[in-house]
């Protein structure tokens, strides 16, 4: 975990899994960077909410690979669902509810899959484009931490591969160009962005 910059209550906090996917930002708004997956997710943004201040709001901006063909460009989240937890199977040996899918406000209709595993095999990219478009390591505990803080969350996400074979080469590739296009994105729609 890294926090670059100072939160403040009256100006959003960008969240970004790591500093390959904000090597382009020029922004004045602070930054954290969580690590890659939902437990580095969860506790880095949960150990900034429980100090004051609180930023206006959340937005996480990153990458994300595409499980339907003909996916593209940037997009924001209506949706996040976890797709590496069995929540039927835990329902029926509690009687409890765990990892309910979470509607943000601000988003539309992009339903983002949120898993611990790298996407990069066909067959489970095939299973997991029945529930979702897109796939990320991190969007679901974001939003869970957001929302039990009670802060609104954005989610932002640009296609940086297919979630197929060679997934891991095609995001190392593009990388670089994926945060020029969240960068863009962010000075467009976020107000205090460039200061």
């Amino acid at each position: 975990m890294e926090l670059l910059g100072n939160i403040t209550s009256d100006r959003p906090l960008l969240v970004l899994a790591v500093k390959e996917e904000a090597q382009s930002f020029d922004t004045a708004l602070p930054v954290l960077l969580t690590g890659i997956g939902k437990v580095n997710a969860a506790t880095a943004l949960t150990a900034v909410l429980a100090r004051e201040p609180r930023p206006s709001g959340i937005i996480n901006l990153g990458t994300a690979g595409a499980l339907r063909a003909g996916w593209s460009g940037t997009h924001v989240v209506g949706t996040v669902v976890q797709h590496d937890l069995d929540g039927e199977l835990l329902a029926t040996l509690t009687g409890e509810t765990y990892g309910a899918p979470i509607a943000l406000p601000d988003g539309g209709d992009v339903v983002l899959a949120t898993g611990d595993a790298f996407v990069s095999d066909e067959a489970v990219r095939a299973r997991l484009a029945e529930q979702a478009p897109l796939v990320d390591m991190e969007g679901y505990a974001l939003a869970a931490a957001a929302e039990l803080a009670g802060v609104p969350l954005r989610i932002v996400k640009h296609v940086s591969d297919e979630a197929g074979a060679g997934a891991d080469r095609t995001w190392r590739e593009s990388v670089a160009a994926c945060s020029r296009e969240l960068d863009d994105w962010a000075a467009e729609h976020i107000p205090a962005y460039r200061g």
